[in-house]
């Protein structure tokens, strides 16, 4: 996945690589920079099988960032985009929005232009603001476009045992019980010093899921994706598990069959709980704040 944080500042309202706007009499340029973008990495071996149309579209104050009201997100993606990208015979995915769950009205706006939704695969968001239940308010606008959760950061000062509690509570179990087809955090990797950043509204603290210096360290967004996606392999479909007081948890099955189920003990106390499957229990033990990935065919 793709996910532009700013046109060239030559095509913006303030000639900045900070905020500002896509120019109008740039949407046609720009439309055709994204499909030269996806075939030059083609060319090169990598298949970006989706693009967001703007990181936080909301948000002037990284630095790259753009604005990019809903609007201006119909407009662009029924009139250049999704036509550029159509002309061009690709098949990489346009998804919307791209932010936080506060406002679940935009992507719903966008998808309510059929001009602009014919050519929208989804909508993408993130939880620095609002509730992940705002996923499902959309899916329901809107049933038959997906919906993906693109990021989320952990902090080089943040607490492990806290951040791994939140992270698994609202994402691998929030988001996928709110229809979310992913979950990913932010970022991959950086350096003892969060280096490579930008200066001026580059983020200074971001904790990658690997520190990379004199060895190679796993920090807690490594262990938060680690817990689903060794076990949920693609093509998997969720299916449904009780929700229980303290146990948050979210239940998938493979195309293999095997079934995965995913348990964040939410207290300070251990936990003992039956898992049942066809008439058969299993009986299991968390500690308090812990997670367990329960796999059985």
């Amino acid at each position: 996945m793709g996910s532009p944080w700013s046109a060239p500042a030559w095509m913006k309202s303030n000639n900045s690589s900070k905020g500002g706007s896509l120019k109008p009499e740039f949407y046609d340029v720009y439309a055709r920079y994204l499909v030269k973008y996806i075939k030059e990495m083609a060319i090169q071996g990598i298949t970006i099988d989706a693009i967001t149309l703007q990181n936080e579209p909301e948000n002037p104050n990284n630095n790259p960032s753009m604005l990019m009201t809903a609007p201006e997100q119909a407009t662009f993606v029924k009139n250049f985009l999704g036509p550029s990208f159509n002309a061009s015979g690709l098949e990489t995915k346009i998804i919307v929005f791209d932010h936080n769950c506060d406002h679940p009205e935009y992507p719903i706006a966008v998808l309510n232009d059929a001009e602009a939704k014919r050519y929208v695969d989804g909508s993408a968001f993130h939880l620095y603001l609002g509730d992940i239940a705002a996923l499902s308010a959309v899916h329901e606008a809107h049933p038959d476009r997906n919906i993906y959760f693109t990021e989320q950061w952990t902090s080089g000062k943040g607490d492990f045992g806290g951040d791994l509690r939140w992270h698994v509570r609202n994402l691998i179990v929030g988001a996928t019980r709110n229809w979310s087809r992913t979950v990913l955090e932010w970022n991959l990797a950086a350096d003892p010093q969060f280096n490579p950043h930008t200066d001026e509204g580059g983020c200074t603290e971001c904790l990658g899921a690997l520190t990379i210096g004199d060895s190679v360290v796993r920090n807690v967004s490594y262990y938060i994706v680690a817990h689903a996606s060794k076990f949920v392999r693609p093509g998997a479909k969720r299916i449904s598990s009780n929700e229980v007081d303290k146990l948050n948890n979210v239940a998938f099955r493979n195309t293999s069959g095997e079934k995965v189920l995913i348990v964040l003990n939410d207290s300070d106390e251990r936990k003992d709980f039956g898992i049942k499957y066809n008439g058969k229990v299993v009986k299991a033990t968390l500690p308090g704040g812990s997670v367990g990935t329960f796999v059985w065919n």
